[in-house]
């Protein structure tokens, strides 16, 4: 516990001083990437600093299991954030900012909700180029790692994102419809990840045995299973022979923050999924 508390006052000490820069830079510090130098420009949104004292009395984060691969994230400051967005399962809270993944139709909309303000699609309208999005949103930092995705019998390059949010010290990585195992390069973009969603169909994305290996590799504290179809969840889930444990949730709603990361790997299990 002590080097729980220790680890956390450092993390919040980098958080806020990253803050401060980045407000004064007009540029992200990303405490989750390993390479913070290679990080791109930032576009600030409506951002509003927060001091060390006021951000160790709001740190929780609530995460809710909406449906397939969509998750609403709240930040201590109010921000919502909807993953995978299509409309067709709606959050409870209208987002301020969506996620975008266009491998299928379940993963996105053309015509999202007037009232979103930032809708943030996970491939670019140029084939073959990677989107690119650094935004701050009050208190929530988004990025994103371009991936592929399989198409019309091969690979279209840079088709999908995965999105990291860094809200209140926490990383927290959706992996979208995920097609293939990552790249060094890939790992290194991602940097730390202490929250992961992660599909777990088994075959629409990636097979339980790569999916497996990409979750063991990314080492988060926290695998938040998502785009259940296919095998049965239990293929997946005896992928980790008791490296993780696993939790069956009683509600589809959890709150999570620095402090309440486990020390062992938990895949925790939405009801409704």
């Amino acid at each position: 516990m002590m080097l729980r508390t220790v680890a956390f006052a450092v993390v919040s000490t980098v958080w806020s001083a990253g803050l401060a820069l980045a407000q004064s830079a007009q540029m992200p510090v990303s405490q989750c990437q390993a390479i913070a130098e290679a990080i791109p420009k930032v576009t600030f949104a409506s951002f509003k600093p927060v001091q060390l004292a006021q951000r160790q009395l709001k740190e929780d984060v609530t995460i809710t299991f909406v449906g397939h691969s969509t998750y609403q994230i709240e930040s201590p400051e109010g921000i919502v954030i909807a993953t995978d967005y299509s409309g067709v399962h709606r959050t409870s809270l209208l987002p301020d900012v969506i996620t975008m993944n266009k491998a299928h139709s379940t993963h996105y909309t053309l015509n999202p909700d007037a009232g979103i303000e930032h809708v943030l699609p996970g491939w670019s309208d140029v084939p073959g180029e990677k989107a690119v999005h650094n935004v701050m949103v009050g208190d929530a930092y988004i990025r994103n790692v371009a991936t592929d995705i399989r198409s019309y019998g091969g690979f279209e390059e840079n088709g999908n994102s995965i999105f990291i949010f860094e809200i209140a010290g926490l990383c927290i990585g959706h992996l979208g419809h995920l097609h293939h195992e990552l790249t060094d390069d890939h790992y290194t973009e991602i940097g730390r990840l202490d929250i992961l969603m992660v599909p777990t169909d088994g075959g629409l994305t990636m097979g339980a045995d790569s999916m497996s290996r990409v979750v063991q590799r990314l080492r988060s504290s926290l695998i938040l299973p998502m785009h259940r179809g296919g095998p049965p969840l239990d293929r997946f889930l005896a992928m980790f022979d008791g490296r993780f444990d696993i939790v069956y949730g009683q509600s589809d709603t959890m709150t999570v923050s620095m402090r309440s990361l486990p020390r062992k790997p938990q895949i925790v299990v939405p009801p409704g999924l």
